[in-house]
């Protein structure tokens, strides 16, 4: 061993795309980024699937709430039956798909028992979708860890609490990364290296970075898996 340890951490985002989960084949652990700020224009409960007319939102409807409600502390609403909106638009969208019965039962399940909080709704999503993709993380959340700082300093806050020696990020936070906080505190920033592969899609035309669920429905368990790990 050489000590390394690589660390993701990102938002606990709802049936995310290929490309959150590509990052765990590099990682030795995720951190759950679930006590910040909930953001309603974020993917933190929404994601985009394919239908007739392109892609559209699948949107987790949530409860009204202060500005400044973390993410861990936003409820599910249950003033409408949004859960099965959902499981009629997906069934709709995707029932002629070749691997629909292979993977709605795994849908159905995941939309059973709603639970009262979006993030632990989101997270068993995204556990579902680990199974799926047979990818096997450890998984700790930053509102256990005494989370200090915002922005670069709360990263690295976490990073070092852990043990990092390499923090793997999307291209999404080129903007606002500062390198050299990073490099004081002898973490290596590497960028992710994501090239979206191209599958088999219904309804004319490729639509790339859609929920994870349009590639397994469209390819099923092992072709998804397949996908995945030939994305480099």
């Amino acid at each position: 061993m050489n000590g390394k340890k690589t660390v993701v951490i990102h938002q606990p985002d709802f049936v995310p795309y290929l490309g959150f989960f590509h990052r765990f084949l590099h990682a030795d652990l995720y951190i759950v980024l679930d006590h910040v700020q909930f953001a309603p224009r974020n993917w933190t409960h929404r994601d985009k699937i394919k239908t007739p007319k392109g892609e559209d939102w699948l949107t987790v409807s949530v409860k009204k709430a202060p500005r400044d409600t973390a993410i861990n502390q936003a409820e599910l609403a249950t003033q409408t039956d949004w859960a099965a909106d959902h499981l009629n638009l997906i069934t709709q969208n995707y029932k002629h798909a070749p691997f629909f019965d292979e993977i709605m039962p795994h849908v159905h399940r995941l939309y059973a028992h709603l639970p009262p909080l979006l993030s632990e709704f989101t997270m068993r999503s995204i556990h579902m979708l680990l199974a799926l993709l047979d990818i096997n993380i450890p998984i700790l959340y930053s509102g256990n860890m005494n989370p200090r700082g915002s922005r670069n300093a709360l990263l690295i806050d976490l990073l070092k609490k852990n043990g990092a020696t390499h923090y793997l990020c999307g291209s999404g936070s080129r903007d606002y990364l500062q390198m050299a906080d990073f490099e004081a505190a002898g973490i290596t920033v590497v960028w992710q290296a994501f090239n979206h592969p191209v599958y088999p899609q219904l309804y004319g035309e490729f639509i790339p970075f859609l929920s994870t669920l349009d590639a397994l429905f469209n390819c099923g368990i092992k072709g998804t898996q397949k996908l995945l790990k030939e994305a480099a």
